[in-house]
């Protein structure tokens, strides 16, 4: 029994695009046994099928290969899957710094479902006041029962060495990507003052052992009912879109619905993206007055781009759907940073145009492409994978518009108040004394109490980089393939 999909004529166009590339090319490519890597050659086809900017690519050119033995000495000059597939992205270091392939797939599926290899420390990294290559991290939060917890770290504290050696620019993307490690701490002196250049971070005698183990982490890491000058108000810090949390992402609006509350404060500030349905799910659930109309349109490289637009448009196109727990608001907060990416950035983007949108802290990441999984099978599905090898392939597939077209915006998303954390007063996550939450406070209560806005500090990077899918956005295969049920 095949089950139609959302977009069931993709899988379809799948097999005309690789038909149309190979059946031109070669001659009876199967029989004649010519492939030097069927890994290589999995690859390949990925990326001639779906890549976003395949039409960049000499390599991918339906015609780049006169016969199956040009083809299969091409494939031969690569030694692993891993060198082929590199050599097929488009500007690595400038435009496409995001698509990857893994050679374990069962890692990355449960990836998808908020399972990882984590010790549960969720850190920022910053320059130490004063220098350009010495490095510390604070920590952010810390998820609950994991080895960090059990270790009593805390958000706040503050660590500028791993294994006896100090952070540098150089140095710390190494150490922090080892599975096990001493962690070095060390405190913040923040001189009493709200110039951040005089700060110093002076070590201390504080070590604690890390490890990190396969871990569940919950993407719902805070939801509250906050009364604040006679108004009730949802707070909500989300930390990843996973679709296996739609259920509970329901019930919370659920419950801010059944409380009336009259304003929402959605935190994304540490939240690198994930699902696009996800996010259209929490978009439609912040509203509900918009349903059935546009939220966002794809789109995909030139040659599945004009295709869709002549034969099936409604495919390029996401809307925002119905849910009787929707709040119907006309204005929603949204703390972001620097580390709010893809999906989160979606959510702002494409809200942005129907509601107000006040965006507290400072510029998101910047990434508005979004990928999907191939495996190596004739739709690219899971479910007809072939057996012989786990690589798949996350290529980026699409970018994402809103409804009135803006993209592109690879410098991030302006806020409309400017807030940073302090290393020195991170304060409570949840606690209305927290600084980028009391700003938002603030806002809805009309309130003058004096808040110290931080100017934007340059975040080096952060703990989802040691992850495996860091800044993703990715649409589900549900939503691409014809799968078989």
């Amino acid at each position: 029994m095949y089950i139609l999909n959302k977009k069931p004529v993709y899988y379809l166009f799948f097999l005309f695009i690789i038909s149309i590339t190979f059946n031109s090319c070669f001659e009876d490519n199967d029989d004649n046994g010519v492939f030097a890597s069927e890994i290589n050659d999995f690859v390949w086809k990925g990326m001639n099928a779906s890549y976003l900017y395949k039409q960049n690519i000499n390599d991918l050119a339906n015609n780049r290969f006169s016969s199956s033995e040009e083809y299969a000495d091409y494939l031969n000059l690569f030694d692993s899957p891993e060198t082929i597939f590199e050599s097929l992205i488009y500007q690595r270091e400038t435009i496409d710094k995001f698509s990857f392939i893994v050679d374990d797939y069962i890692a990355l599926q449960q990836y998808f479902n908020g399972i990882s290899n984590s010790n549960g420390m969720e850190y920022g990294l910053r320059y130490v006041p004063g220098s350009n290559n010495d490095v510390y991290g604070y920590v952010r939060y810390v998820h609950p029962n994991s080895n960090a917890d059990e270790n009593n770290i805390k958000r706040g504290d503050v660590f500028n060495g791993i294994n006896n050696t100090l952070l540098t620019i150089n140095n710390y993307s190494d150490l922090l990507s080892n599975d096990n490690y001493v962690v070095n701490f060390a405190n913040y002196l923040d001189q009493n003052t709200s110039d951040i250049s005089d700060d110093q971070v002076i070590s201390n005698d504080i070590s604690i052992e890390l490890s990190k183990l396969s871990f569940e982490k919950n993407p719902i890491h805070i939801s509250s009912i906050i009364e604040h000058q006679n108004q009730t108000i949802g707070y909500l810090m989300y930390n990843r879109f996973v679709g296996d949390y739609d259920d509970d992402l329901i019930s919370i609006f659920s419950n801010f619905k059944s409380n009336n509350i009259t304003d929402l404060i959605l935190d994304l500030r540490y939240n690198p993206g994930g699902s696009v349905n996800s996010s259209i799910l929490l978009s439609s659930l912040i509203t509900g007055q918009f349903s059935g109309e546009i939220i966002s349109t794809e789109q995909w490289n030139d040659e599945i781009q004009s295709y869709y637009a002549a034969n099936d448009p409604e495919f390029l196109i996401n809307r925002f759907v119905g849910n009787s727990n929707s709040l119907n608001l006309n204005r929603v907060f949204i703390l972001a940073s620097q580390s709010s990416a893809s999906a989160s950035e979606l959510v702002i983007n494409c809200l942005d145009p129907y509601i107000d949108v006040v965006h507290i802290g400072t510029n998101t990441y910047g990434k508005y492409q979004a990928s999907v999984t191939l495996y190596d099978a004739e739709n690219f599905s899971f479910e007809d994978a072939n057996p012989n090898h786990t690589y798949a392939l996350q290529p980026l597939v699409l970018k994402t518009l809103n409804s009135i077209g803006n993209t592109d915006y690879i410098n991030g998303l302006n806020p409309d108040l400017v807030i940073d954390e302090n290393t020195g007063n991170l304060g409570i996550l949840g606690d209305v004394n927290e600084p980028l939450l009391a700003l938002a406070l603030q806002q809805i209560s009309l309130d003058r109490k004096e808040i110290e806005l931080i100017e934007p500090i340059e975040l080096i990077d952060d703990s989802n980089k040691f992850e495996l899918l860091e800044k993703e956005m990715y649409i589900d295969l549900n939503d691409v393939f014809l799968i078989k049920k």
